[in-house]
């Protein structure tokens, strides 16, 4: 037995193992930085995000983009297959190539079929193991294989669901904050009904569920935050962002009955916001330029005033740059990092929403108002 390579072999198989673990097992975020995963996913979307970055933005970007989050999975597989079988292989070596096959003299690369054909169990017969140890070595590795094969289907299909779930509660977002949402819009839609802002409470609590849920399955599997929405001008991030800047306006100067719903939305979609910018380790990043002026804020009072949203706070706009402070860098951040537009706080002028444009028709802006908002 040659010991360095016996070392070499089984120090690879330990580490591609406990990387596979803590990504496909393990419920929780780890942030080692020797994992395989985190080094994947840092060097593979850099090159990702320098490639779109000289691509025309709009379509061909996104869909460049989009297609990251789906395909960095299946190369990372491909990537853990491909360490097991080169550990399997060199631990074979180490024992002397114990090995029946047809060369007269079977050596290294011998070894590497033997182990993909048994990772895979495909079981040609051509070249079996011979000896204890290699025998041995050649059922752990079989076992090995059928186990992490079952791990992966298994795994994908609770990814999907978690994306899924997240999409469905952001569809429902485009009819009640426009695309893509922004706060005052929210607002105000929910100002047009009879039910006045009561109605916002039950929305609010709604999204702090969803925000808790975005954060437990974006921290144990970070592989959705890549994952794109499938309409335009729309996302998670914008999603969130949008939520907060909706509480942060209900805390700093509406008030009302929503206060106290708003207060804990804000908590955990910040918590959610915050650490997710730690499993990517990117530090906050203050916003340039402002996403609301002090001139822009006053036309989004005058905007809510008009639908009978009274700002009550005389340190309405002290207490909202406070608020915005303390999560507008995070989101910021993850903005930079993954591409994706922060929405606006309000609309400057009408847009359609995604429910009402199609690629086989055109229509004014506020052709459809009236079913959103009808007149009493």
């Amino acid at each position: 037995m040659h010991i360095i390579e016996f070392a070499v072999g089984f120090l690879l198989l330990a580490f591609v193992l406990a990387d596979a673990f803590q990504t496909l097992v393990l419920p929780r975020s780890a942030n080692s930085s020797l994992r395989l995963t985190a080094f994947f996913y840092t060097v593979g979307w850099n090159i990702w995000r320098w490639i779109a970055r000289r691509l025309r933005p709009g379509r061909q970007r996104e869909a460049h983009l989009w297609a990251f989050g789906p395909l960095s999975l299946i190369l990372l597989m491909c990537l853990w297959a491909m360490l097991l079988i080169l550990s399997f292989g060199v631990l074979q070596c180490s024992l002397g190539s114990s090995v029946s096959a047809p060369e007269r003299a079977p050596g290294f690369w011998t070894d590497l079929y033997m182990s993909g054909v048994t990772l895979f169990t495909l079981g040609y017969g051509d070249v079996s193991p011979i000896g204890p140890l290699a025998r041995t070595v050649s059922v752990i590795e079989a076992g090995m294989g059928f186990g992490f094969l079952a791990i992966v289907i298994g795994y994908l299909p609770v990814l999907y669901q978690s994306f899924s779930r997240r999409e469905v509660v952001i569809s429902m977002l485009d009819a009640r904050a426009g695309s893509p949402p922004c706060a005052s819009e929210l607002l105000r839609r929910h100002a047009a009904q009879r039910t006045g802002l009561c109605a916002l409470e039950t929305l609010l609590a709604d999204w702090e569920r969803w925000a808790a849920d975005l954060m437990e399955s974006h921290l144990s599997y970070s592989v959705l935050s890549f994952y794109r929405s499938q309409h335009d001008r729309q996302s998670w991030l914008a999603s969130l962002t949008c939520l907060l800047d909706t509480s942060a306006l209900v805390i700093a100067g509406i008030g009302g009955s929503a206060d106290r719903q708003a207060r804990l939305t804000f908590a955990m979609c910040r918590h959610a916001l915050i650490d997710l910018t730690l499993i990517f380790n990117t530090p906050p990043i203050p916003c340039a330029p402002d996403r609301l002026t002090t001139g822009e804020l006053a036309l989004l009072v005058e905007d809510l005033s008009r639908d009978g949203i009274v700002i009550a706070n005389e340190n309405f706009e002290t207490e909202l740059i406070k608020l915005r402070a303390i999560y507008e860098p995070y989101a910021n951040a993850l903005s930079t990092l993954l591409m994706v537009d922060l929405p606006p706080w309000r609309r400057e002028r009408p847009v359609l929403d995604n429910w009402e444009a199609s690629a086989w028709e055109k229509k004014d802006a506020a052709a459809d108002d009236w079913i959103l908002h009808p007149r009493n």
